[in-house]
């Protein structure tokens, strides 16, 4: 009798987006076990805040959850769906956070976020998506390098008189397109941390978008054109290490990337650093002091790009075989990279914070599903988020939300303010600059 072990035929597979019969497998290997949208009990109180998918909980029919998508996905590649609205609403309706992935990997190890972009990347290729506002940002990014379409000429005004950038240095601030024209007051507070730390630091002359969104919708060759433009614009000024404060420019470089100019981030040829990382061993190393107290009973939500969607990224490609077993052997991104313990340490360093956990956290968080394009296309569904991650704030009773992402603070800020809520919504960059000496 035949050993299946070894009679079945090996077949050559890659983490490659570009191709969606490199995850054929995953998407037919889903057991529906639903661990893509409930948090594991083990990790949960009770059942009131025990969700982890943003779609899924917008809306509740099974296609909207990864469980459903896998199955969609396989009929896309086996050529049995064709492109509809709905079937475009299902794909696009989706932040794209993580949760479903990191969630599947403590069962299966199946690839569902990279599934789910190779969807999006098939459905551009086939000239079905993305959305039209998708395709309005992209035009912004063409005509203005920025998401916005505000003047490019207008990138650098946040840079005020009291802000020191050096003509050179080894470090590079990053500010994006959100804090460089939406939210300033992260720009200038990125910029204090750093003055007041002692670091020159240095800026692009010619600032243009990180391509989040590009990328994200599956325009993915435009986004690799971003990238290559950025990463040799960067390399021309010698910085050795690029800061940024918000959470998608620092997935989209530390992750998204390497991964479409198929590099290691080792070899992007700079460090990519947020400024939790840059702040925290600061205040250890004693160059940055808080002392000012900061009076607020604080929480803290854990950014999607600076936690599960950041761990590092390395090319691979090989054969799957017997029992789906991959030659040579493949380390799993599972979210571990992630920053969560960074902010926790800065708050609970800076004197007056009250800090106080919220029931779904670190890997487990859920996501408020501003970013990756949501926000443009399904203002509900972002909206719809924030609000339910904004009960789970007034639960554990705290004043503040502070997050890590420029995207997190405008999309909490406005679910506050059409709920007459009275929780402060604030960037962890300001409260670090507000706990720093003038």
């Amino acid at each position: 009798m035949a050993n299946d072990r070894f009679d079945t035929p090996k077949k050559p597979v890659a983490l490659d987006v570009t191709d969606l019969n490199n995850f054929v497998y995953d998407m037919s290997r889903c057991i529906k076990c639903k661990g893509c949208y409930w948090v594991e009990h083990t990790y949960m109180p009770g059942v009131r805040f025990s969700t982890r998918c943003p779609s899924n909980v917008w809306n509740d029919f099974d296609s909207y959850g990864a469980f459903g998508k896998m199955r969609i996905g396989t009929a896309l590649a086996e050529g049995k769906l064709q492109w509809t609205p709905k079937l475009l609403e299902i794909i696009y309706a989706d932040p794209l956070c993580g949760a479903c992935d990191v969630g599947c990997k403590r069962n299966l190890d199946l690839e569902i976020e990279l599934t789910l972009e190779a969807m999006r990347i098939k459905a551009v290729k086939e000239g079905a998506g993305p959305m039209p506002a998708h395709k309005k940002v992209a035009a912004n990014i063409s005509k203005e390098h920025n998401q916005f379409g505000a003047p490019h000429a207008n990138r650098k005004k946040w840079i005020t008189g009291d802000v020191k950038v050096a003509d050179k240095a080894e470090v590079l601030y990053f500010p994006g397109c959100s804090a460089s024209y939406r939210n300033p007051e992260i720009a200038q507070s990125t910029a204090k941390i750093l003055n007041g730390s002692g670091t020159p630091f240095t800026v692009l002359a010619e600032d243009w978008c990180c391509g989040n969104t590009l990328y994200s919708v599956g325009m993915i060759d435009e986004a690799r054109e971003l990238a290559k433009r950025n990463v040799e614009a960067i390399k021309a000024t010698g910085a050795k290490k690029v800061v940024t404060a918000c959470a998608e420019c620092y997935r989209m470089f530390k992750a998204d990337y390497p991964k479409m100019l198929d590099i290691a981030t080792a070899d992007l040829g700079f460090e990519v650093v947020h400024i939790l990382e840059y702040a925290d061993e600061a205040i250890k190393k004693g160059s940055l002091k808080l002392t000012k107290p900061v009076e607020m009973r604080a929480t803290y939500h854990d950014s999607c790009g600076v936690s599960r969607l950041c761990d590092p990224w390395t090319p691979w490609k090989g054969t799957r075989g017997w029992m789906g077993m991959v030659e040579p052997r493949l380390k799993r991104r599972r979210g571990r990279s992630g920053l969560y313990a960074q902010p926790r340490n800065i708050l609970k360093a800076i004197p007056g914070v009250d800090y106080t956990e919220m029931i779904r956290i670190r890997e487990n968080s859920f996501c408020c599903a501003a970013g990756r394009g949501t926000r443009e296309a399904y203002p509900d569904l972002a909206n719809s988020s924030a609000k339910h991650r904004l009960e789970e704030v007034r639960e554990v009773g705290a004043e503040v939300l502070v997050s890590s992402c420029p995207w997190c603070k405008d999309n909490f800020s406005q679910a506050v303010k059409e709920n007459g809520d009275k929780v402060k919504v604030m960037d962890i960059s300001e409260v670090i600059a507000a706990s720093m000496q003038a």
